[in-house]
């Protein structure tokens, strides 16, 4: 049985004696990110520890009856506060975006967060060139599998959580990841964020595969946002970081893969974001994706 371990409260730092408003404990003590929680989620099937962030949206404990939509956010480290930082701005004057349960997954508790990623982001075991010996690759289908079995059954379990509506939301590894899925179980969300996926692992392993993976499908119903930075492509000039493969025209064929094929439930959107490197343009790629998957809907006159 799938049990929490490290399990924090609602509010992990200290409060304000006057009005009971959670702050920074002081003292030189570590900055601590307020409303969030930690679970401890192993892996059955390889015994890897990872862990799920989890910060509830503001209303959530004001109205108990209320079901929310959960987003599932790969590299928790660093994109779990960025991501919860969006959804608090976006709609500092007005919903712009559904209210969300936010869940951040780890790397392998206690392990070099590279050497995680690369194991479980990625399809096959030949991994990049720059990778150091005996690097691990090409478990990401494991991975997979761990988080349909493991973490949305625990996430669900414990959350008010909106009856299938899951988001998935992931950059670089974590964009190849949501790829992956999506053509292989795509149910398994309702919506996908695929941020610069490196289709170029493995000579284009993947993208190279995705013809016969979407011919495999009969459907596929889910909000799809796909976006990649303008200096992500092979281009002389400005030159920015891992430009030497050509990610902008490998997105525009997966784009083209997935509008031939039709599916009738598909709603899909790609875009490339002027004046952003595939360092730079995650924040801006996350706010776009859950424009697309969770919009707020619209307010009557």
């Amino acid at each position: 049985m799938l049990s929490a371990c490290s399990a924090a409260p609602a509010y992990t730092a200290s409060e304000d004696k006057g009005s009971g408003v959670p702050a920074q404990r002081g003292g030189g003590q570590p900055y601590e990110l307020l409303g969030s929680q930690v679970f401890d989620v192993p892996d059955p099937a390889s015994g890897i520890v990872y862990q799920a962030y989890v910060s509830l949206p503001p209303s959530y404990a004001a109205e108990p009856e209320r079901t929310y939509p959960v987003v599932y956010v790969t590299d928790a480290d660093y994109a779990f506060p960025v991501l919860r930082a969006i959804a608090r701005r976006m709609n500092g004057a007005g919903p712009r975006l559904e209210e969300f349960i936010l869940v951040g997954l780890s790397y392998g508790k206690g392990e070099d967060p590279m050497a995680s990623r690369r194991r479980d982001y990625t399809p096959t075991a030949r991994g990049a060139s720059d990778a150091p010996a005996g690097a691990v690759h090409g478990q990401s289908l494991r991975y997979r599998d761990y988080l349909r079995d493991a973490v949305l059954p625990f996430v669900e379990s414990r959350f008010r959580a909106a009856p299938g509506r899951r988001v998935f939301v992931g950059h670089s590894y974590g964009g190849l990841l949501g790829a992956q899925i999506l053509m292989t179980q795509p149910a398994m969300f309702s919506g996908y964020v695929l941020g610069s996926p490196s289709f170029w692992f493995d000579r284009k392993h993947l993208l190279q595969r995705a013809p016969a993976l979407l011919d495999r499908l009969e459907t596929i119903d889910a909000d799809v946002y796909i976006y990649v930075g303008e200096y992500e492509a092979q281009r002389v000039g400005d030159r920015r970081y891992q430009q030497e493969v050509d990610m902008v025209a490998d997105n525009a064929a997966f784009d083209a893969m997935l509008r031939a094929r039709g599916f009738a439930g598909l709603r899909l959107q790609s875009e490339v974001l002027a004046d952003e490197d595939h360092l730079s343009v995650a924040p801006r790629g996350f706010t776009r994706g859950l424009l697309h998957t969770l919009a707020a809907a619209p307010r009557g006159d």
